[in-house]
């Protein structure tokens, strides 16, 4: 037994949430379409909706022709076409198949029970699948179900797909003939649930125009004339796909050509944003050598003043005061290490030019290299008893205030 079918409601607000409701649906009951397709599906038929609002979105499920069953969405309701003036509404049904919208939906005639599909039709076949040349060179995603009905009114409007049967009237002088019934294998949706999986109930015909075929025979001026006008649609339809397929390939190149601006892009603004870093790192600097600038000039003027005072009586060391001994004792150590590098300096550059020999220079060296190796030793000691006073006077002020002075310990 088929499921009844599911409709959304009468105004775009209802079908737009009736959409969104069956789309959203997870686990056995959701429907088969891939997760990245459904927002283009949901707006394919929104739009339909609007500009055709005679189509009407619903779901119910489909059969396969291998037996397989399942639920689909559809556009249920009538495509307008104009014949010779006058305006005519044909029945189909637009089934949205599990791969779409990367392949066309399938598109069936649907007539009423008093109303034929015309044989042979270029269009239509005798069991109401449609198969415009629009369908045929479905292109994703620019393809859509707006152009299609659009497209399909166009086909039936040159040569209408249905026409209703003639239904004598009865006469007293005459035996009445019976109606005429379409076989079911012409009706698409009524044929069977292995057929299409759907069942319509039991409506009153719709209300639809006069046929625009009056009879079984036409007029091969008319025949001839329509003829060339779907002759002359399906070249200009050709010459539209050659021209879509070359402006599709122009736009992929600008997309190409898209991403590598974005990249450059993308680039140039991580470069920007390193050069703005190091600036600001640079202009931290400045700031550090012009504090530092100040107080060298602040020292400079003080000691100016000592010197004009003393006049030259003034030795260079007294005029810098250590904090305590072990500041004075690396400060006297670092002097004498870096005047014995001068001194080797000199007795390169004497040897080099012959000054002296070279065995004196190689025992003057060995002796300044010695004395020098124990100024260095000797900062080396200082500085680490230096750490160590800091980290026992840090110790002493956490433990003040209740702090882990073991774990700075270790830390040191």
């Amino acid at each position: 037994m088929v499921p009844p079918a599911v409709q959304a409601g009468p105004n775009p607000q209802q079908t737009q949430q009736f959409l969104s409701s069956v789309l959203s649906q997870r686990g056995p009951s959701a429907l088969p379409y891939s997760e990245d397709t459904k927002w283009l599906i949901r707006q394919h038929l929104v739009s339909l909706t609007s500009s055709y609002p005679s189509l009407e979105p619903k779901t119910a499920t489909f059969t396969h022709n291998d037996g397989r069953s399942v639920n689909l969405l559809q556009a249920d309701g009538t495509v307008p076409m104009s014949f010779q003036g006058l305006t005519y509404n044909i029945p189909v049904i637009i089934w949205l198949m599990d791969s779409y919208p990367r392949h066309p939906p399938c598109v069936y005639v649907n007539p009423t029970r008093d109303m034929v599909i015309k044989r042979p039709h270029p269009y239509v076949n005798p069991s109401g699948l449609v198969s415009v040349p629009y369908l045929h060179n479905w292109v994703y995603p620019s393809s859509n179900l707006v152009d299609l009905v659009r497209n399909l009114s166009l086909h039936f409007g040159r040569d209408p797909p249905l026409y209703s049967q003639r239904r004598p009237s009865p006469s007293p002088n005459s035996n009445p003939h019976p109606n005429f019934t379409p076989p079911s294998s012409s009706h698409p949706a009524n044929a069977s649930a292995s057929t299409l999986g759907y069942t319509r109930p039991e409506i009153p015909p719709r209300p639809y125009p006069p046929s625009p075929y009056g009879g079984q025979t036409e007029d091969p001026s008319e025949v001839y004339k329509r003829n060339a006008v779907n002759k002359l649609v399906e070249s200009v339809l050709g010459d539209m796909t050659v021209m879509r397929k070359a402006r599709e390939a122009e736009m992929e190149g600008l997309f190409n050509a898209q991403a590598v601006l974005r990249n450059r892009e993308e680039q140039l603004k991580k470069g920007l944003n390193e050069m703005h870093n190091e600036m600001e790192g640079l202009e931290q600097q400045l700031q550090m050598v012009l504090m530092n600038t100040d107080l060298l000039e602040a020292w400079l003027r003080e000691n100016e003043t000592k010197l004009r005072s003393h006049g030259d009586n003034v030795d260079v060391d007294d005029a810098f005061e250590s904090v305590d001994v072990l500041s004075k004792q690396i400060l006297e150590s670092t002097a004498s290490d870096l005047a014995l590098e001068d001194v080797v300096y000199s007795l390169d550059k004497a040897v080099q030019e012959g000054a002296i020999p070279f065995d004196v220079y190689l025992r003057n060296v060995r002796l300044l290299s010695r004395e020098q190796f124990f100024h260095r030793a000797t900062a080396a000691k200082v500085r680490a008893a230096q750490m160590q006073a800091q980290v026992a006077n840090m110790a002493a002020r956490i433990s003040h205030y209740g702090g882990d002075t073991e774990a700075l310990r270790v830390r040191a």
